[in-house]
């Protein structure tokens, strides 16, 4: 299932630049299965069409107030109805001021007063008027009538300025409405994962290394995050940001992330051991970078400590689920490496087919306990992420009741 499933969403547009970035926006919120309607300020509308808004969204867009036609069926209020939650992106200075003062001027406002929906706002504006004292005395009213802010973001704005008051990123947004709507049901736990590759070092410009993005780990903690655990994620080089909200733990070598995991393991609840670990590293690291003068070079390789097995084997160990990237044998090798390091779960995937594992956006998964196996079939990491969070979820309370 989408995370935004059945989703009815209003997603109102006030009238800032960062209104184009609005169709992306509605685009990777119905891909998340969320229904979309929108509605326009007069504003907005010096930044981008109605029509452009409704080709995205497969829905009318909604503009005016006194609109005889959608009037005569009471259409805002059947519009504050419907929402099962209303996203003002960009949210201006001028429409965060005037829901504040509780203002019904226009067709956005009104709705957000007749609404008994949540409502969060992105808000978007130059740097001086985010930092203004009535901007930020109206940002705390809303906080306080428990309405959601998001944002704003730092950088580079339209105007040349450099600061806060930037929209926050489409993939934020999108971020922060599926942990928004998604069921708290991990509230109390503390996930502890690790994510990533791990690198050994030859020389100091050389390292033993591997494929491994950490997406897929990244993706977890992401879905862990949103169904309400405390997540630690222990995490090796990687070129992709943290979940908000996760604690981050970054190592380079496996010694390193075997430190950090039995550090944090013993006060966790789910331990999930996704990360790429390196079998072996080098026996001696060289000083000095190792100069190219023979036709070739040998390297003694000693074994790295097994991560898993060594939290599995703690007197308080947490719930433990492994992953086993296998290119054959998938089965036969996943049931030997969950009972030989005494795991409750291990996910299995074949990293030898084309479009899923290392270094790709989507997966599929066979995760297998003593008794069973459930196939996550293909589908983006991110969507195999919540599926498999919830999968673990389900074999944990049956462990513990």
């Amino acid at each position: 299932m989408q995370i935004l499933q059945d989703k009815k969403i209003v997603l109102g547009i006030s009238g800032g630049i960062a209104a184009y970035k609005i169709p992306e926006l509605v685009r990777r919120l119905k891909e998340q299965g969320a229904d979309i309607r929108v509605v326009m300020t007069e504003g907005a509308k010096a930044f981008i069409t109605p029509l452009t808004l409704q080709a995205v969204s497969g829905n009318a867009v909604a503009d005016s107030l006194l609109d005889t036609a959608a009037e005569l069926a009471m259409g805002h209020i059947e519009l504050a109805k419907w929402a099962d939650l209303i996203i003002i992106a960009p949210a201006t200075a001028d429409i965060i001021a005037r829901m504040t003062a509780g203002m019904a001027n226009d067709l956005l406002t009104t709705i957000c007063l007749a609404t008994s929906a949540p409502i969060a706002i992105a808000p978007a504006m130059n740097q001086q008027m985010w930092h203004a004292l009535p901007t930020q005395a109206n940002i705390k009213t809303l906080s306080e009538r428990n309405v959601q802010i998001w944002g704003p973001g730092s950088g580079e704005q339209a105007c040349g300025d450099v600061g806060l008051g930037r929209m926050l990123d489409v993939d934020e947004l999108v971020t922060l409405a599926s942990d928004f709507c998604t069921d708290k049901y991990l509230q109390g736990q503390h996930w502890v994962i690790t994510a990533g590759p791990t690198r050994e070092a030859i020389d100091p410009v050389r390292y033993i290394s591997n494929h491994s993005s950490g997406k897929m780990g990244y993706a977890i903690a992401q879905a862990a995050l949103r169904a309400g655990a405390t997540v630690t994620l222990i995490s090796g080089p990687v070129n992709i940001k943290a979940p908000v909200g996760s604690q981050l733990i970054n190592v380079n070598s496996a010694e390193e992330m075997h430190e950090q995991a039995l550090k944090f393991a013993p006060k966790s609840t789910i331990f999930v051991a996704c990360a790429a670990v390196a079998d072996y590293r080098v026996a001696q690291i060289a000083t000095q970078k190792i100069k190219k003068s023979n036709d070739a070079m040998q390297l003694e390789l000693v074994k790295n400590h097994d991560i898993v097995a060594d939290v599995a084997s703690l007197d308080n160990k947490p719930f433990m689920v492994g992953f086993a990237a296998e290119t054959q044998n998938i089965e036969q090798y996943a049931r030997g490496k969950l009972i030989r390091k005494n795991l409750d779960l291990i996910a299995a995937n074949d990293v030898a087919k084309s479009g899923q594992g290392f270094n790709s956006n989507d997966n599929a998964l066979t995760v297998y306990s003593a008794i069973d196996k459930t196939d996550i079939p293909l589908a983006n990491k991110q969507i195999v992420a919540q599926r498999l969070v919830s999968l673990i979820n389900q074999h944990y309370l049956a462990k513990k009741n």
